[in-house]
């Protein structure tokens, strides 16, 4: 049977890092060896599950490129399926219904802790326990898996190596509450039998669910999937990844204009490595994808070293990609399209090497597609009655030029030499007058993409303000 991977996320939330870098493996490992990856929405938790984390999975799924071959399959739609299997189970002699509150339940596990024991069901609705006592009137049974009473749940971890569980250590779990709805672990075990799971790639804190789970593949007569459990995603305060540490959505990334591959380029080496590579495109990873280079100790987030990755992503970027960008976000400065494309992607071009997320670079461009005023005490600053009477006679100089940049640089030297002055008593001026601002790349380049009319027009507009 060819390999068969799974992302199944619980739609009670937003797709976060350590999600996406589970999504992001069993997708790999899937295409490396010519498989399929099937997404799986576990939605079975009512009060949490929502549509709108569902499609924020989604959409986080579509942005960083990880296709599925099936799905998405939804958990709340197999329900009888689940039932099904359930009562095969207690035909079979592994389940069996039990009918025991809540509240006796509770007076259980104090009882238990008492007496210092470790709190866990104590079977008494197991069959034999249960031999001549009646259903209590008007309560509706769960499932319950008679879990084995001796030897050990064994399995070699593509991770983590060999482990062992005794099953003393494990009580009888419930598999199916009394709303039929199934529980994460049993729902698991039957969609896998069902989807036909070779492979499970999952986090380790799921480690010490896989034991039950293998007991019911066991039960149900069905082959083991190999199981990979991915460690943990730290900050770099050694704690659990949380929004402090700089852990937030997949999509939040996109709001911050991160780019796709970068980030997973980012989940790729978290944990992963391939020698010293760092830098790599989303099929190099596929082709050197293995389970075997996963560490086995936690893997540490750095935000600075995703910045960093994102920033070597946007210089390598193509300009016309990376114009396609810059028009969706020059409408939230005040820019109105349409945009020509040619101007984006030059624009693009120019100012990536200064920019590390699309952010930055959409902030930075936005006066090539329309004014950006400077403040009062930029203009104070550096329109001084010396600099004024340059940017007029500049403004004349500019009429009467073809404009390109070699052009537009001649006519800035020529000014200079005419008027005995330092490039900077010239260029920041010039800058403030029709960027805005006094930080600009190249102002001959920069000048030459705002275009021959406009820089004019920004010219006698900013002239004709009055000096401060």
């Amino acid at each position: 049977m060819s390999v068969r991977t799974r992302f199944a996320p619980s739609p009670t939330g937003y797709l976060h890092i350590g999600g996406a870098r589970t999504a992001l493996f069993s997708w790999a490992y899937a295409r490396k060896l010519g498989g399929k990856f099937i997404l799986r929405i576990e939605d079975t938790d009512r009060e949490r599950s929502t549509e709108a984390s569902t499609q924020a999975i989604l959409d986080a799924m579509a942005w960083l490129k990880l296709d599925y071959d099936e799905g998405p399959f939804y958990q709340m739609q197999r329900l009888d399926r689940y039932r099904e299997v359930a009562e095969q189970l207690i035909a079979d002699g592994h389940a069996y219904r039990c009918y025991a509150s809540k509240a006796e339940l509770d007076a259980m596990r104090e009882q238990q802790r008492a007496r210092g024991e470790k709190p866990r069901y104590d079977g008494r609705w197991r069959p034999e326990n249960a031999k001549g006592k009646a259903p209590p009137a008007g309560v509706e049974p769960l499932i319950r898996f008679r879990n084995p009473d001796d030897g050990d749940v064994a399995w070699r971890d593509l991770v983590k190596g060999d482990i062992a569980i005794n099953n003393t250590e494990l009580d009888d779990l419930v598999i199916l509450r009394a709303d039929g709805v199934p529980t994460y672990n049993f729902g698991v075990v039957v969609d896998d039998i069902d989807m036909q799971m070779t492979h499970v790639i999952r986090g380790d804190d799921h480690v010490n669910n896989t034991p039950r789970q293998i007991n019911i593949f066991r039960a149900l007569g069905a082959d083991l999937p190999f199981f990979a459990h991915v460690p943990m995603i730290l900050g770099s305060d050694g704690e659990r990844l949380s929004k402090r540490h700089g852990a937030v959505s997949v999509m939040q990334y996109e709001e911050e204009g991160y780019l796709p591959a970068a980030l997973n380029n980012y989940l790729a080496r978290l944990g992963w490595s391939h020698g010293d590579e760092e830098v790599f495109s989303l099929q190099q990873f596929v082709d050197w994808f293995d389970l075997e280079h996963i560490s086995r100790s936690a893997a540490q987030f750095n935000p600075e070293k995703l910045l960093w990755l994102n920033q070597q992503y946007l210089k390598g970027a193509d300009n016309a990609l990376l114009g396609d960008a810059l028009a969706r976000r020059l409408a939230e400065h005040g820019a109105e399209g349409p945009f020509e494309a040619s101007k984006l992607a030059a624009v693009a071009e120019l100012l990536k090497p200064r920019a590390s997320t699309l952010v930055e670079l959409a902030d930075a461009s936005v006066y090539f597609f329309r004014p950006v005023h400077a403040s009062a005490d930029l203009l104070a600053q550096h329109l001084t009655p010396t600099a004024r009477a340059c940017l007029e006679d500049l403004r004349h100089r500019f009429a009467g030029i073809h404009w390109r940049r070699e052009d537009i640089g001649r006519a800035v030297k020529e000014l200079l030499a005419a008027r005995k002055l330092k490039m900077p008593e010239l260029a920041m001026p010039l800058r403030v007058a029709v960027c805005g601002t006094p930080h600009t790349p190249s102002i001959d380049a920069t000048l030459e993409l705002i275009g021959q009319a406009e820089v004019i027009d920004r010219l006698r507009r900013a002239l004709a303000a009055p000096a401060a």
